[in-house]
């Protein structure tokens, strides 16, 4: 089945269904300059945080996978954009010390210093692997159930990488659109991915204690 919906129609509460992920989420924190996705990292296990203002991404697909991580495999759904361009990123994980001496939260923030371009996050070739997304939605020129491997409108289905990350099965279920734009996005991932990450006025912090990013 293909459906199409053109223009701007906002599916609040399909939005987490159909792209527990994207948000632009981006991502951000791990950027791999190779123009596609990294093909031989190891997932750590371990979530992380993601949340973002808004999100406005050209070329998107969306599909369901298996990384193997450290502590197992472990559904997800990747989410691919081709270009994004986000404002008021924030990525934040909380790392357990050794000896049970308690936990270090690391938050990253950038993209908050104004309303023009230059003053956002860029990414391209942006891959996500989430487990869960909240966000407001609007979808332009989607097709739902598309062939994970017959995508046209995005960057297309990662490689899965040596060690199984964003395993699929060809032929499988999978969306896409021409452009997509979230608002409030709020998400948890197991990795991301990108070709580029502009990251203005970046600033990470480290402190003890849990991590959390606040829209």
């Amino acid at each position: 089945m293909k459906s199409q919906a053109r223009g701007g129609t906002r599916w609040r509460r399909f939005a987490v269904v159909m792209v527990p992920s994207v948000a632009a989420s981006a991502a951000v924190g791990v950027a791999i300059a190779q123009g596609a996705l990294a093909a031989s990292f190891s997932v750590s296990g371990q979530q992380f945080q993601v949340t973002a203002k808004s999100l406005h991404g050209e070329g998107f697909v969306q599909y369901g996978a298996m990384d193997q991580t450290k502590k197992g495999a472990q559904p997800v759904a990747v989410v691919g954009l081709e270009s994004a361009t986000i404002t008021a990123l924030c990525q934040a994980v909380t790392i357990p010390l050794p000896f049970n001496a308690g936990k270090v939260s690391m938050t990253l923030k950038a993209g908050d210093g104004g309303n023009s371009d230059k003053d956002k996050v860029q990414a391209s070739k942006l891959y996500i692997d989430a487990s869960d997304m909240k966000a407001n939605a609007t979808f332009h020129q989607v097709d739902i159930g598309v062939a994970v491997d017959g995508t046209t409108k995005g960057p297309g289905p990662a490689q899965p990488g040596e060690n199984g990350r964003g395993s699929y099965v060809p032929g499988s279920f999978a969306q896409q659109a021409q452009s997509v734009d979230f608002t409030e996005v709020d998400q948890k991932a197991w990795a991301t991915s990108a070709g580029t990450f502009t990251l203005p006025g970046l600033h990470m912090g480290v402190s003890m204690g849990d991590a959390e990013c606040k829209n």
